[in-house]
């Protein structure tokens, strides 16, 4: 078998026989392969037709097939397996080849991998890939780590299959070196994560306040989906709620259980903002909120709690209400998407991966999940300040909120006056008055910290660190 396949992919699950398909639409010779052979013949019997396939049966034969330098795509699940597709095919490499890891790997993993090839001349990229099953088939947002070299040889095949942006821009770019690219994809997930919370706690409140119906709320997402909440999940949300569940009648969402699932990645980003010290309240809230879900036995075992009696709204201040949390939805979707490039950005520093965010906004217009409308407007606030502190820096953002902020704080107030959890409501919005505070009580807390532990802390009128000798007179000492 001579080398004529331009790239490889091995691991034929949905994601990776969909990624393969897509590479060869788009012109590109590739080799297939699965630890089970039957996978790689379906693959070619039923899609040959779509563009120039190598069935390869053997880890040789794979990489016999490949051209030179040899690009190699390896989809199977993160951990354990990943390190053992790893260290099946790296002893048939040679120097200059790459090695793509498209699951969704913990960047560790990644710099780790990335790290042992290197030392044996072998490029390693960690590529997270946003879109699902449909994004691998039709145009994911790709996003590649690894030595820029590397990047030379793999990034115009990898545009050439990304999404691609109203402007056309393909939705794929360098993110930076070694595990850079799988940790702008786990933040991109916890934002996920995120926002996905927040549409949930928006359809929580218009049911259980303003007495909507499902497909009424649907009626409601079509409408935002129009305007500046236009993106993805907002447009699914209305297909969810307007579908009817063909066997009861019912309602989709009300026969789906109310235990939402999750495979880590989210987990992973809040984990890694308390390593960081970024504060990631909105994701974090989204997170536990899941957890919550899950414990049907603690949920079962709290059904005796009291709550307040819930008021029935009107029609006018039903449609009033909807209106404000709009309102509130985008601007807790707005601080969301802010702690998660803070976090990009830290982890950037701490990494030293100089990631442009404005390249990860960009390239996050179109195939991923997260994909919104307002990406634009984020992609432009950091190409005018790319050193921008936050996105609430940003003065048209500032400006928005501001304006949100006072329907923003009544969908709260009535949440907790109606016993509605909307936990990544309220985290949002404390996040916001606590940047906008003047002063925080985080003195009293260094206070207490001196006194029952001798912690130390920094006065206000002259510089040094100071301790005081609690008790007695209470004298101050200077540290």
């Amino acid at each position: 078998m001579s080398g004529t396949a331009q790239i490889g992919v091995t691991g034929l699950a949905v994601m990776g026989r969909n990624l393969a398909r897509n590479f060869a639409r788009n012109g590109f010779t590739v080799a297939v392969h699965n630890r089970t052979t039957a996978k790689t013949d379906a693959l070619v019997e039923e899609f040959g037709d779509e563009g120039a396939f190598v069935a390869a049966r053997t880890p040789k034969e794979f990489v016999a097939a490949l051209e030179r330098p040899r690009r190699l795509v390896i989809m199977v699940k993160a951990g354990d397996p990943t390190d053992a597709v790893i260290q099946e095919f790296a002893p048939l490499l040679d120097e200059g080849d790459i090695v793509i890891d498209g699951g969704n790997a913990h960047f560790e993993d990644t710099r780790r991998r990335e790290k042992e090839l290197r030392e044996r001349g072998i490029h390693f990229v960690g590529a997270g890939i946003s879109g699902g099953e449909e994004g691998a088939l039709n145009g994911p947002s790709i996003m590649p780590g690894g030595s820029a070299e590397s990047y030379e040889s793999l990034g115009p095949m990898l545009e050439k299959i990304a999404a691609k942006a109203e402007d056309g821009t393909p939705c794929t770019t360098h993110i930076g070196p070694d595990g850079a690219g799988h940790f702008v994809k786990m933040v991109h997930n916890g934002i996920e994560y995120a926002d996905m919370q927040l549409i949930a706690e928006a359809y929580d409140l218009l049911r259980a306040v303003a007495g909507y119906s499902p497909a009424r709320i649907a009626e409601t997402f079509r409408s935002w989906n129009t305007g500046r909440l236009d993106s993805y999940l907002i447009e699914i949300t209305a297909e969810v709620l307007a579908h009817t569940d063909a066997a009861t009648g019912r309602p989709f969402v009300d026969i789906v259980q109310d235990r939402a699932e999750q495979k880590g990645t989210g987990r992973w980003t809040v984990q890694i903002a308390l390593d960081l010290g970024v504060p990631v309240s909105g994701i974090a809230e989204a997170v536990f909120a899941r957890s919550v879900s899950g414990h049907a036995a603690l949920r079962e075992a709290s059904r005796h709690l009291a709550g307040p009696t819930a008021r029935k709204l009107g029609e006018d201040e039903a449609a009033a209400f909807a209106a404000q949390v709009e309102q509130a939805l985008y601007a807790s979707k707005i601080v969301a998407y802010t702690q998660g490039f803070h976090e990009i950005a830290a982890g950037s520093e701490q990494y030293a991966w100089n990631i442009d965010l404005g390249k990860v906004a960009a390239i996050w217009r179109g195939g991923c999940i997260i994909r919104a409308a307002f990406l634009d407007r984020i992609t432009s606030a950091y190409e005018t300040r790319p050193q921008m502190p936050s996105l609430l820096s940003d003065k048209s953002f500032a400006q928005e909120i501001a304006a949100a902020q006072n329907d923003w704080r009544t969908v709260i107030a009535t949440a907790v006056t109606q016993g509605v959890p909307n936990p990544a409501f309220a985290a949002t919005l404390a996040y916001y008055d606590s940047l906008r505070a003047e002063r925080l009580p985080a003195a009293l807390t260094q206070g207490q910290r001196d006194y029952f532990g001798a912690h130390t802390y920094h006065r206000v009128d002259r510089d040094g660190t100071f301790h005081t000798l609690w008790g007695g007179d209470k004298t101050e000492v200077d540290r």
